[in-house]
């Protein structure tokens, strides 16, 4: 079983251990010498891992999601942890636990769950609850909402975090309803429960978090649009204009043409919903980036979703006498 994590690694010392493999290629150093890089994780993060000599007999049996076991140097190379690999093989099924190898959210699932129901319940729209409850009700797409992350890199990449990000929204949505008394909060709350329903099947997170054939082709919007179509057209007497408003907010919540989004947000829950989904994703990748170890004591990691690191504010105003409350 797994004992060492990429979180644990320190510098000099020699592991053996398990790993699920992101990308593998072979590469030539400029003298022409091939070689194999791999990058390795687990639940806690991700490590590249370099193999120098008699990598071809390993390297023909591994491929990329495949679980290896691996005898290695942890080394340091431009500030950052890497592995110099000495052994490498493809891992027994009865050798691993798949729960080693992917990121979870830190809440308590079954709680985000009975959260969730809550804000579905508390929609007083009898149309758009019966929707709501109709879709998160079916125990199939139940399991899936429970268990998928959000997106593969962007933000919320771990599982269980759609729900987690579903739930910060619906409390936004609450929040930003009560101080704009012109907003519909079923509205609101309906397009923050179902706007992701699509990545149930955009996505595949059994051994690593990737993308599905329908979903490369597709995309998440056009996957829930049918996908929830279908679910108010099984409602007898769904009213026809609530529809199009419904099917607006889910193909606008992108927010910009060259962001994915069919449309533009042309009602003012729907701009309003664009901006909260933004903004809770924005911090996500905030999050994820001060949370990683840069190595450094003022800045965080690079977010590749943010393109910019970020000041460790708290630390940065301690060095200088200044605490925030």
């Amino acid at each position: 079983m797994k004992t060492s994590f990429v979180t644990d690694l320190a510098s000099e010392q020699t592991i053996t251990s398990f790993f699920l493999v992101h990308e593998k290629e072979i590469r030539n150093t400029r003298a022409g010498k091939s070689y194999l890089r791999l990058e390795l994780g687990d639940r806690s993060g991700t490590i590249e891992a370099l193999m120098w000599d008699q990598f071809e007999p390993a390297a023909k049996d591994v491929s990329r999601d495949d679980i290896v076991k691996v005898n290695a140097r942890v080394e340091i190379y431009r500030n950052k942890l890497q592995l110099s690999l000495q052994q490498l093989r493809l891992a027994k099924p009865e050798e691993v636990d798949l729960a080693d190898f992917l990121p979870h959210t830190k809440q308590d699932v079954a709680k985000l769950w009975a959260q969730l129901l809550e804000y579905a319940n508390s929609i007083a729209n009898p149309w758009l609850k019966k929707l709501v409850n109709g879709i998160i009700g079916d125990p199939a797409i139940a399991a899936r909402y429970k268990r998928a992350p959000a997106a593969k890199v962007m933000h919320h990449a771990f599982l269980g975090g759609l729900l987690e990000h579903v739930i910060g929204l619906c409390g936004l949505a609450k929040q930003v309803a009560a101080h704009y008394p012109e907003l519909n909060a079923d509205l609101l709350l309906t397009v923050a429960i179902l706007h992701d329903v699509g990545k149930l099947d955009e996505l595949c997170y059994d051994r690593a978090i990737g993308y599905t054939t329908e979903g490369q082709l597709l995309g998440h919007i056009v996957m829930e649009l049918e996908t929830v179509s279908k679910a108010m057209d099984a409602i007898e007497g769904f009213p026809a204009n609530l529809k199009t408003v419904v099917q607006h907010l889910l193909i606008s919540h992108h927010g910009q043409y060259e962001f994915g989004s069919p449309k533009l947000p042309m009602i003012r829950e729907a701009l309003v919903f664009h901006y909260l989904d933004d903004m809770d994703s924005k911090m996500a990748a905030v999050r994820a980036a001060l949370a990683a170890d840069s190595g450094d004591p003022e800045w965080s990691t690079l977010s590749f979703a943010l393109g910019r690191k970020f000041l460790k504010l708290d630390e940065f105003l301690k060095d200088r006498g200044v605490e925030l409350e």
